[in-house]
């Protein structure tokens, strides 16, 4: 209920509208392939689930841009499409992950689970942050490729905090055999 009630409030404070073109499809292809391979690796997964939380919500952003291009439009588009897409997390606790609870904070969910709505938390605010500075700079940006080094900085940011500071358990003890 915590969890919902969290992800509608984030969906409305920081999504007003889409913006256009928010990243390359090369570039959501990349992070997608990335986080496979992170997993294989052996990085902790509260980091990989702060790039989960971004790419999920990228995948929304491009879900919207495809339905603004059909012309499909209702009540509440863009925070309902935001929101299936995080809630996408679900099918690796249906097929790969087990479900834990921690109390992490003033939360009590699992750590991954936290990671990825963090993730998705940073990369939706940020990305209101760069179009903030934007707007703030006559519509222009202050160096070339801001938009994609504003949310990269802060992602990085974030998972260098759960580097040093992991809050998920090892990815072998996750896994169901």
């Amino acid at each position: 209920m915590l969890l919902g009630f969290t992800v509608f409030l984030m969906t409305f404070l920081f999504v007003k509208s889409v913006f256009a073109n928010p990243a390359c499809a090369v570039c959501t292809l990349a992070v997608g392939a990335s986080l496979e391979l992170s997993r294989r690796l052996g990085v902790d997964d509260s980091v990989v689930g702060v790039w989960a939380g971004a790419f999920l919500v990228l995948l929304g952003f491009w879900t919207i841009s495809w339905f603004d291009k059909k012309g499909w439009n209702f009540k509440f588009r863009n925070p309902i499409i935001l929101i299936l897409s995080v809630a996408m997390i679900g099918f690796m606790y249906i097929s790969k992950l087990k479900y834990h609870s921690e109390v992490i904070g003033i939360f009590y969910l699992d750590p991954f689970l936290f990671s990825v709505i963090l993730g998705a938390i940073v990369f939706v605010a940020s990305s209101a942050f760069y179009q903030w500075m934007k707007a703030k700079n006559n519509g222009h940006a202050h160096f070339p490729f801001e938009k994609v080094a504003v949310p990269v900085v802060a992602l990085l940011l974030t998972s260098a905090y759960f580097y040093y500071y992991p809050i998920c358990q090892n990815a072998s003890d996750l896994y169901q055999f």
